[in-house]
């Protein structure tokens, strides 16, 4: 059963609401990054990346780790599976309008179709 009133889901989807941190995480999908490593497509300072990373922390997404001086990061996608069965709950919903468009386009183009033979 799906959790509907979780604080913890509600971190996930509030840390995915921002586009900066969909795209560090799709970063740290490759491997684990630094945090100047994180900033650096967006032209963000340090500490702007720091705070961005610091919410997908809170969310269970990332873990950071200290290496000498480097400060790495690191992704935790099983954190997103919580996120993922709440949204399969909604699929359902999806796959149903998208089978009466399919048909609605097929009969569409059926019509189209013997308009142009006659």
């Amino acid at each position: 059963m799906v959790e509907y009133d979780s604080p913890q889901l509600d971190s996930v989807f509030q840390a995915l609401s921002d586009s900066t941190r969909r795209r560090m995480l799709r970063s740290l999908s490759a491997q684990p990054r630094s945090v100047g490593e994180l900033a650096a497509p967006f032209r963000i300072s340090l500490a702007a990346a720091s705070k961005h990373i610091k919410v997908l922390e809170r969310a269970g997404l990332v873990q950071k780790r200290i290496q000498g001086r480097t400060h790495l990061c690191q992704l935790r996608a099983e954190a997103l599976a919580e996120a993922e069965r709440w949204l399969q709950y909604y699929q359902q919903f999806w796959s149903e309008r998208l089978d009466a468009l399919e048909i609605a386009l097929h009969a569409d183009t059926a019509a189209q179709t013997r308009r142009k033979s006659r």
